[in-house]
């Protein structure tokens, strides 16, 4: 009988260390960029969560806390846990929206903001969808999961298990985040604003010169063969800036809190 109760809170304990790791994992992989998409099935989603709790949870054993012995404790670890996951989640986000808000800004600048667009709830004009899309396969070709799992674990160093942090230190870091997220976007979409700009004070001397002509009827196609083809000269750089900026972020995700 001994032996039994002994299996039986082992049993316990092994169930409990996962399920915390579990409310971390979850909301951080239903955010990550490429898992957490909405075309992927929720029921995938949830395997590929229980799979990378399997795969942490052995790593980070020792540093969790013990069962709680009372309701208010254990709903404590459940809301603290979830919105740990969630901000952390949040965080991978942001380079997603910013590679997609560059492709607006490029698209827009560019008159090719109405050509095709996107599947998703928000419609994204068909040069952010193209990045986005290559971000996520060369990501995933980088094994950026691997990066996840890691970092996941680096976490638990500076949030610790059931352990509400600092507001104003979690405020400092998601100003900074959004504002480096608008950087990078800002960033990766400059040199079609540029090439924009040289392109509009360019028409407005033209139509100075000679107002009898019609330039805009000139200028759209030179305009539009010029974003496409600075999208097809400058994506790969611009995928490359994405990823090393992922890469650091994945590395050291609380740079600004530490």
């Amino acid at each position: 009988m001994t032996e039994l109760a002994a299996l039986l809170d082992l049993t316990n304990q092994l169930l409990w260390v996962h399920f915390v790791v579990f409310l971390r994992v979850a909301p951080a992989m239903a955010l990550f960029p490429g898992l957490g998409e909405q075309s992927i099935p929720a029921r995938f989603k949830l395997l590929l969560a229980l799979m990378f709790t399997v795969t942490v949870t052995p790593v980070l054993t020792p540093d969790l806390i013990e069962m709680p012995d009372n309701v208010m404790a254990f709903t404590q670890v459940i809301f603290v846990e979830i919105g740990l996951g969630t901000l952390i989640g949040l965080g991978l986000r942001l380079f997603l929206l910013a590679l997609q808000t560059a492709g607006s800004i490029a698209a827009q600048v560019t008159s090719l903001s109405q050509i095709l667009g996107s599947l998703g709830v928000t419609p994204l004009p068909a040069m952010g969808h193209l990045l986005a899309i290559g971000a996520l396969t060369l990501g995933m070709i980088l094994g950026m999961h691997v990066h996840l799992a890691r970092m996941l674990v680096l976490t638990y160093e500076v949030l610790p298990t059931a352990v509400v942090p600092d507001a104003g230190s979690v405020a400092q870091w998601g100003i900074y985040r959004i504002s480096d997220a608008f950087s990078l976007a800002f960033t990766l979409a400059a040199p079609f604003v540029i090439v924009s700009v040289v392109y509009n004070v360019t028409l407005g001397v033209i139509n100075r010169a000679m107002p009898q002509m019609m330039v805009v009827f000139i200028g759209a196609p030179v305009i539009t063969f010029m974003g496409l083809t600075l999208l097809f000269l400058l994506s790969a750089i611009m995928l490359r800036l994405w990823v090393e900026g992922f890469q650091a972020f994945m590395i050291n995700p609380f740079e600004i809190v530490r």
